[in-house]
């Protein structure tokens, strides 16, 4: 499961007020996102720079309106709602994870920031029912769409691009929300969340098709329930992560393959030789799940290394002493 998504609201669920409330902070903060990517890239593309302080200022100016809106209707308390409150709602990348990858990687969350923000004003413009509001939140829409544009040619002084590369990064972004990162998602919990089980059965009875069976029933029962966890909490129309259809067999398939790795091998009659294998097997898990966060996750490897070597470790030992107790 995952943490905090039983807190969160639906979308579907906030009334006209809430969901301006909610534009008021986004904007706020995707203005202050602009405002630092502009420091970043002060010093050695200045020209880059001026265009995001200007798109601060329009996502400020598009604050202020979104807050005369909410005085004039609702008057000048503005609840407090903010993304991370809504269930399915797009998310921003931390600065700190971008501010060292190059202005392509800046261009890309641009382009990706404003995108999500038009999504989600031409949903919000459906479901009110004042004329007023339906009007502002369509003009958002339709300026954040011209900044997607206007992000997309960022850079094309320093990396010149054509329209299929642009259609090229827009597939390959759609590829990795739907697919890889669900897939990963589950692929690190099947690996990692069945060693212990496996691992403690194994030491425990060091009967392997005990240890088989409880293998694949923790591999399978895991695989069920990321499945059904990551098709019910986002429905992918705000977020833009795609079908939760696709993103529920991606995650429930890959965690299955996770657990079933180091659960196969004993299948193998003799104890010894299928915990080394399965330890091996272990192994080969962890360091490819390492190198898919490096490859298409952009996380350092030494980094996401330690993270899932010793994460897995440490379940695996716990496993062991629990068994062998």
């Amino acid at each position: 499961m995952i943490p905090g998504v039983s807190n969160r609201r639906r979308f579907s669920d906030l009334s006209e007020q809430e969901i301006i409330a909610l534009a008021i902070s986004s904007e706020e903060d995707d203005s202050r996102i602009y405002q630092s990517y502009a420091e970043m890239l002060r010093a050695e593309f200045p020209a880059s720079a001026k265009i995001f302080d200007g798109m601060a200022d329009e996502e400020n100016e598009h604050r202020r309106r979104l807050i005369d809106l909410h005085t004039a209707r609702f008057g000048n308390v503005i609840p407090l709602i903010r993304r991370e409150h809504v269930s399915g709602f797009y998310a921003r990348r931390p600065i700190w994870l971008v501010e060292n990858l190059g202005i392509e990687r800046i261009r890309d969350e641009a382009e990706m920031m404003e995108r999500d923000a038009a999504a989600f004003y031409q949903r919000a413009a459906a479901s009110t029912k004042d004329a007023s509001t339906r009007k502002l939140l369509g003009d958002l829409a339709a300026a954040e769409q011209g900044h997607t544009e206007l992000a997309g040619e960022l850079t094309d002084s320093h990396l010149p691009e054509d329209e299929k590369d642009r259609e090229d990064r827009v597939a390959h972004r759609q590829f990795i929300l739907t697919w890889v990162q669900p897939g990963l998602a589950g692929l690190m919990d099947g690996s990692v969340s069945t060693l212990a089980p496996i691992f403690a059965t194994a030491f425990a009875t060091q009967d392997t098709w005990t240890t088989f069976l409880v293998g694949l029933a923790a591999s399978v029962g895991a695989g069920i329930s990321m499945g059904f966890t990551e098709a019910a909490h986002d429905d992918g129309v705000i977020s833009g992560r795609g079908s939760p259809i696709k993103r529920g067999f991606a995650s429930g398939i890959m965690t299955t393959v996770g657990g079933l790795g180091h659960a196969l091998p004993y299948l193998i009659t003799d104890f010894w030789t299928a915990t080394t294998i399965a330890i091996i097997v272990v192994f080969v898990e962890l360091w490819a799940i390492a190198w898919i966060q490096n490859r298409f996750m952009q996380t350092p490897f030494l980094r996401a290394a330690f993270q899932v070597v010793l994460g897995g470790a440490l379940v695996f030992a716990a496993g062991v002493l629990i068994g062998g107790g």
